[in-house]
């Protein structure tokens, strides 16, 4: 069952989501890159197609590995065959995994090599870690943007792309809303877990409010990590069936599925 806001319109999401091109942004979120699989796999069932992706971390991750080409099931048959040798190859550095192995995996993934050979566009948040702040790529190689916004503090080390340390783009913008044109019509995905770096209290954990945006919520899903990738499979096809539900649920600023 869906609850939402008051004074939600009488239309479902699926019809707002057809009236007019909107842009999909999903959140960072620890491992959250499974319920975002789920949330893709709902849309295109339904043939409801985004004409931009924007995110931060696992949310850049899925919308950059959709844009390159990758179909939502493919995504998904991709998940349910992950294993942590993928990713897991811990060195000596700031963080505990090197992240070459998540490089190579994702350079193999990758049918393109570039932005500009997206089938829509895409826009990645990344966090400098010279400057102190969010970047947002669109432009250049895809492979280092997707890795550097899943460097997760502490668990990867920082990227270096084009001659500056990047790091997990939810540092600073966790919504993955920074690269989101004004005037855009958002469907905004919307992860309530927090990675572990993350206080609970952070403002960061709350949902963004802004004209033309819908919040889909899915609370509670299955927590995944590396060591629980399980859990994740178990989340992408939760989220996958909720967010069915969800779409056909009054359209309000948030929905909560």
């Amino acid at each position: 069952m869906c609850s939402l806001h008051r004074g939600a319109p009488a239309r479902t999401l699926a019809d707002w989501l057809a009236e007019a091109p909107f842009t999909l942004t999903m959140s960072s979120g620890f491992f959250g890159f499974f319920a975002h699989t789920g949330v893709l796999l709902a849309l295109e069932e339904r043939g409801l197609a985004p004409r931009r992706v924007t995110g931060s971390s696992a949310g850049a991750l899925v919308g950059g590995l959709y844009a390159a080409g990758l179909s939502p099931a493919a995504l998904r048959d991709e998940l349910f065959r992950l294993d942590r040798r993928a990713f897991w190859d811990p060195g000596l550095g700031a963080g505990l995994l090197r992240g070459r192995s998540f490089d190579r995996h994702l350079r193999a993934l990758l049918p393109i090599e570039s932005f500009a050979e997206c089938r829509v566009p895409v826009a990645v948040s990344v966090f400098d870690v010279l400057s102190g702040a969010t970047r947002v790529l669109r432009e250049g190689p895809l492979a280092p943007a997707l890795r550097a916004t899943c460097a997760v503090p502490l668990l990867f080390q920082p990227v270096m792309h084009e001659g500056r340390p990047l790091l997990d783009g939810g540092i600073l913008d966790r919504p993955g809303l920074l690269g989101v044109e004004p005037g855009e019509r958002v469907l905004y995905h919307h992860l309530t877990s927090r990675s572990p770096w993350r206080r609970r209290s952070s403002p960061a954990l709350r949902i963004p409010a802004r004209d033309g945006l819908t919040a889909l919520v899915l609370p509670e899903l299955p927590r995944s990590g590396p060591f629980r990738l399980q859990e994740g499979v178990r989340a992408l096809g939760e989220a996958h069936r909720r967010a069915a539900v969800a779409l056909d649920a009054p359209r309000a600023p948030t929905v909560v599925g």
